[in-house]
């Protein structure tokens, strides 16, 4: 046995090995990926129903709020303008 016949015999080894490597890899990305998919799924719809919720809820409470808000903000500033003319008038 020579020196070059056992470094063909390492490579090949590892070869092999590197081979059933990849092979035992693949096998459990694949398994991997079949046990997560439903997870991904749920996700998934869980997501559209938390963007139809919040759809929802800006659509009939937050809008109509904020009107509601910018109504009030206007009386108050128009109160606050008519507050400073009587004012006015008074120390004159």
């Amino acid at each position: 046995m020579t020196v070059e016949w056992f470094s063909d015999l390492v490579i090949c080894i590892f070869g092999l090995a590197a081979t059933l490597v990849v092979i035992v890899m693949a096998v459990l990305a694949v398994m991997c990926y079949v046990r997560i998919r439903p997870v991904i799924d749920s996700l998934k719809s869980t997501t559209k129903t938390v963007e139809n919720i919040s759809s929802c809820v800006e659509t009939e409470v937050v809008r109509p709020l904020a009107q509601v808000a910018a109504f009030v903000q206007g009386i108050r500033q128009a109160a606050s303008l008519f507050g400073q003319f009587r004012k006015n008038r008074e120390e004159k």
